[in-house]
């Protein structure tokens, strides 16, 4: 952040949608922790930080009389952690705009931060609405972006409110320079070989992202539901597992594209199946091709992740973004298990391990790994469209 920060007041788009239990607990308050870096750097310069951020989507989850369901989507919930976690205090406005939020900010003092209430609160938020975002604006004297896991929308909060800060005025925090970088550095020139992992449950979902890994990839390693679409197009017997029966003819052009440009595609050559989509199910492996009737793939098989991780060992640039198999239900989590370890021997050998997408970054936190690979982003959407290729508004929006 090339700004000096005194005396200034600092509006700052963070990543606050933090998961919170019945209780309003936060259970995962990684995306707070990752924000801390850039607000400490802010009030340690002499000015103060005024936080905006979503929490969750209250427009569609209503109470049943229509009305916004404020208790539950309340940042307010965040107010006692996040000044744990800065040292700081910590003011919070029960709205984002308006003559409260208006006030508080206009008496924030250097070295104090204030929080304002969900942006979401607010249709005009995700419209993008120009007098919305200009009324956010007026709170502060320099825009810093902190927000990767919003850069993908082109929102007030993320992308609209920065054309009202000229050039010298708006910067991007130290998270979102992070994770430009580092993906940027797994994109442009990466150490070979290179090899990129890919999961999830649809090939509609990811298709682009494989096409774009053809550029620079020398192995790309499919698993999750996904991988039975790809062998359902190639003849095999899939059983009950999830496929995408109109994606047939992509998933064989794609495999046509790989060997045209000389990229080794590895698909698992065993599942772990169960004959329902349950932790209970009862569980057999079964080779990928030859799934029985009345069973399906829910993980990928032993065999599967020996070869996964010995490609992953043997490379230099490692991009992992989606599961091997249904994480969550412990009978199916070996296979996402041993993936997020070989990153980690990996990154140990020397070689840049990046991780994105939800449940690959839940893998290696559950593991303790996360800081046994090169970078874990905290954006699933916005690093899965970087990763694409695709213009990101609100990167756009801060680098002109």
């Amino acid at each position: 952040m090339n700004i000096n920060f005194k005396d200034k007041k600092a509006l700052v788009r963070v990543d606050f949608n933090v998961p919170l239990d019945k209780s309003y607990n936060i259970t995962d308050d990684t995306r707070i922790r990752e924000a801390v870096p850039t607000i400490r750097q802010i009030l340690d310069q002499g000015g103060s930080a005024i936080l905006m951020s979503h929490l969750g989507r209250p427009l569609e989850k209503r109470n049943a009389d229509g009305s916004l369901n404020k208790e539950k989507f309340t940042l307010k919930h965040l107010v006692k952690h996040l000044r744990k976690k800065l040292k700081a205090k910590v003011h919070f406005a029960d709205d984002c705009v308006g003559k409260q939020a208006l006030k508080k900010a206009a008496a924030l003092k250097p070295g104090e931060v204030l929080l304002l209430e969900n942006t979401r609160f607010y249709e005009e938020e995700e419209k993008g609405d120009p007098a919305f975002a200009k009324k956010l604006a007026a709170l502060g004297d320099v825009y810093i972006n902190d927000a990767f896991g919003t850069a993908h929308r082109a929102h007030a909060s993320t992308t609209i409110v920065a054309n009202y800060f000229d050039k010298a005025n708006k910067s991007f925090g130290l998270l979102m320079d992070r994770e430009i970088e580092n993906a940027s550095r797994a994109m442009k020139n990466p150490a070979k070989p290179v090899t990129c992992v890919t999961g999830g449950s649809k090939v509609s979902d990811k298709i682009l992202l494989l096409e774009k890994f053809l550029d620079y990839a020398d192995n790309i390693l499919i698993g999750g539901a996904m991988a039975y679409t790809f062998f359902l197009a190639k003849k095999g017997a899939v059983g009950n597992s999830l496929v995408e029966a109109d994606k047939l003819k992509i998933a064989k052009d794609f495999l046509k594209k790989a060997k045209a440009a000389g990229v080794k595609v590895l698909l698992p050559k065993d599942s772990v199946c169960g004959d329902k989509f349950a932790a209970d199910a009862s569980v057999q492996v079964c080779p990928s091709n030859q799934i029985p009737d009345g069973w399906m793939g829910l993980d990928i098989g032993p065999s599967a992740a020996r070869s996964f991780a010995s490609v992953i060992r043997k490379s230099q640039t490692v991009i992992w973004n989606g599961p091997m198999g249904v994480f969550e239900m412990p009978a199916f989590a070996g296979g996402t298990k041993v993936v997020a370890k070989a990153c980690a021997a990996a990154t140990k050998k020397g070689a840049f391990t990046m991780v994105g997408g939800g449940d690959s970054v839940a893998a290696v936190n559950q593991l303790k790994l996360s800081k046994k690979v090169s970078f874990v982003s905290t954006g699933g959407g916005a690093m899965l469209e970087f990763l694409e290729g695709k213009e990101l508004p609100g990167i756009k929006a801060i680098q002109g």
